[in-house]
Order: structure tokens, then sequence, then C-alpha cells
């Protein structure tokens, strides 16, 4: 492992639709001297920019090659068509592969869903870009089959977007070189797993500090409480009572009268 005294800094990839905020506040938050640079890439671009060391960990598009990079999947992202607001495929809250038959959908070159297949009549042309894509749809050229994110990135008030219940997911992981598994890409992986600024997991723990033994001191006798003995001395017989003892007798009879 390389420690992390080697750099000064963080940087991490990431492909479009993918939100690292939430991940880079902790991460502020728990290393504020340590700067995070966010680098954006595409998700063509992401293993090349990791191998070269541009960056120290990615977020990134499964799948990713295990023979050289460690990866922590983080979540499947659910795929949608984006449609004209007044398509016919609005009607329906879901929509299936089979409902794209008769639809020309679009397949950008940097499309990230991986189709053995696309579904749909293909585009005389395929779009450089997924944001191409998205300008061909509003102007209903054809349909666009996409990761939720995706849909969302490229907004238009135009267009809206249907879930498609079968159609291929995309996934999201954590990913790194496996040879330059640092301290600090360890302490990112913490963050993004959720542990606890306290958890030790990849980093040294810090050694619980030794407590100090606390003297006991004699108790002191309570306010207004004496020893056995002298209560006794004062009470006139050891059970504190003074009819048995030496004390005056009450008399019972009645009293005389004078002469």
């Amino acid at each position: 492992m390389t420690s992390s005294a080697e750099s000064s800094s963080f940087r991490l990839a990431y492909v479009p639709g993918v939100t690292p905020a939430k991940w880079v506040r902790i991460w502020e938050e728990r290393l504020p001297d340590v700067p995070l640079t966010l680098v954006q890439v595409t998700a063509a671009e992401a293993s090349g920019v990791l191998r070269d060391r541009a960056a120290d960990a990615g977020l990134v598009r499964l799948p990713v090659d295990r023979s050289v990079f460690s990866a922590i999947p983080l979540y499947t992202e659910t795929t949608v068509v984006v449609v004209p607001k007044d398509h016919l495929l609005t009607a329906a809250d879901e929509v299936t592969l089979d409902d794209l038959a008769d639809e020309v959908v679009l397949h950008p070159l940097d499309d990230v869903l991986g189709w053995e297949r696309p579904p749909g009549e293909p585009a005389f042309e395929r779009p450089a870009t997924t944001s191409d894509a998205v300008e061909l749809v509003a102007a209903n050229i054809g349909v666009l089959v996409v990761p939720q994110s995706l849909a969302r990135l490229h907004h238009r008030r135009d267009l809206t977007y249907r879930t498609v219940v079968d159609a291929p997911q995309s996934g999201v992981a954590l990913s790194w070189p496996e040879d330059a598994t640092t301290d600090l890409v360890e302490d990112f992986i913490g963050i993004v797993r959720g542990r606890t600024v306290n958890s030790t997991r990849g980093r040294t723990p810090q050694q619980p500090q030794p407590k100090a033994d606390k003297k006991r001191e004699p108790r002191k006798p309570a306010a207004g409480r004496t020893t056995g003995g002298a209560a006794r001395g004062r009470t006139g017989g050891p059970k504190g009572g003074g009819a048995k003892g030496g004390g005056a007798r009450r008399s019972t009879g009645k009293p005389r009268r004078r002469s």
C-alpha cells in the first residue's frame, strides 16, 4: 500500500450522470487538510485516466477490467426511454422493449447500456453523443434509451421519460488501479461504504490511552453521626435507655398532703 504522505491531494474522476457531491462533502468534513479534486471524464475515457494515474480513483460505469482495476459496485440504475411530452408512450407509466418495436431508437456512440441488439428501428446515422441524441428526440427524429441519471442530466422541458422494465441496466462502481490502493483511496472507500469516522478498517487504529487509577480516599463520617462508644456513653446504657440504669424513677403514686 502506498502511503498517503506521498500525495497532498486526492483526485476523483467521475462519469456523466454520477453525482459525487454527497461523498465530497463528507470527505471535506473528515479530511479538511486534504483537498479533493474532481475530474470529469466520459465513460470511455475513465479507464485510461485511472490507468495513467491522472486520477486516484473514479466513479465509473461497469464493467471494468478486473485484471487491472479494483471495483466496488455502488448501485444499478433504472433504464428509461426519453420521448417528447406528447408521445404515445407517455400514456403508460412503464413500457417494454416490445413497445419500442416500431420506434426509431437512437443509439449514440457513447452509449453505456452495452446492447447486443438495440431495440426498435435503427436511425439512419448514429449520433456522436447522448447530448446530440437528446436534441434529435426533441426534433421528433426518434426516441432514446438511457440510464435515468443521463435522462435527468439532459433534461428539457419539452421532453419526458418512462421506465423500460426489461432493458439492460447500467451499474456504477468506485474503481481504482489495483496496485495503487493508497491510504487516501482507503479513506474514500470508507466514505462510500458508509463507515463512521471512528472506523479503523484499512488504517492504523489509534491506541486508546490507559486510564489513570483513582486512589480511594477514606470515607468521612456523615454530619451529625458519632461513633458507637460515644453515643452509648451519653444515653446511660448499652441500649440507650435510662429505665434500668441509675437515672431517676418516675413516681406513680398519689401526692401526699401536707400536715
